[in-house]
């Protein structure tokens, strides 16, 4: 099982460590977010050395990983993932099998672009309800449980001291860093520039967290790009 952070490190320690040195038979799990080419050239390698392998990307950060509520996004044959599945199942609470090699890492880009867009968008919101004079509270209780409510605002508020136990009431001390999320936004638009896909959001996005990155921001939680709207 492998978890690195870009896709030239897998094709590195894969290549160089793994195939051809792991026991024969054994089947190859590398849960790193990466770019989908990298993801299959990685395991048509490893299946024509023998073994089987799968690209398993996760969903749920530290909180999940260290709860054991991670979402696997699998891609690879069925019968990998089959074999596989009682792994998923001791570190996760789901795994979805999203199709062929590289099939995980699509899922992965995909749904942190719509993390990415979603966490400006609710982020946007609260630095307008602050001109407004609207109490986060009163904003939070209104769309927590209104047509407004998503993942970023009820279970990852951006605003301090509104919802307890995110990083925003800690500091930012990073669940997911700013880094990270700039990483898979880039990712998700170098396969949009590849595959012809329109992603204005997602490029506009892409642009935002650079920006906020390069304020140094970049080991502060992603949800900390609040800071940058509000003009703190």
């Amino acid at each position: 099982i492998t978890m690195l952070p870009n896709g030239a490190i897998v094709k590195s320690v894969y290549e160089g460590s793994v195939i051809g040195k792991a026991p024969a038979g054994a089947v190859l799990l590398d849960c790193s977010t990466i770019d989908v080419a990298t993801a299959k050239e990685t395991t048509a390698a490893a299946e024509n050395a023998g073994y089987a392998m799968v690209d398993a990307p996760v969903s749920g950060g530290i909180a999940a990983a260290n709860g054991g509520t991670l979402t696997f996004m699998v891609g690879g044959d069925e019968a990998g993932f089959n074999i596989a599945r009682d792994l998923f199942d001791i570190m996760g609470q789901k795994a979805v099998h999203c199709g062929p090699s590289g099939n995980g890492q699509a899922a992965k880009i995909c749904n942190n672009m719509i993390l990415g867009v979603t966490m400006i968008a609710t982020c946007e919101a609260f630095a307008l309800a602050d001109k407004l004079g609207l109490d986060p509270e009163k904003l939070y209780e209104v769309s927590s449980t209104s047509s407004g409510q998503c993942w970023s605002l009820t279970t990852y508020c951006p605003y301090p001291d509104v919802l307890e136990g995110t990083p925003s009431c800690n500091g930012y001390k990073p669940g997911f860093t700013t880094a990270m999320m700039l990483k898979d936004l880039r990712l998700a638009q170098q396969a949009a520039a590849v595959t012809g896909a329109v992603t204005p959001l997602g490029a506009e996005t892409t642009a935002m967290y650079a920006m906020h990155v390069n304020g140094g921001n970049g080991a502060l939680d992603f949800s900390s790009i609040l800071k940058m709207l509000r003009g703190a």
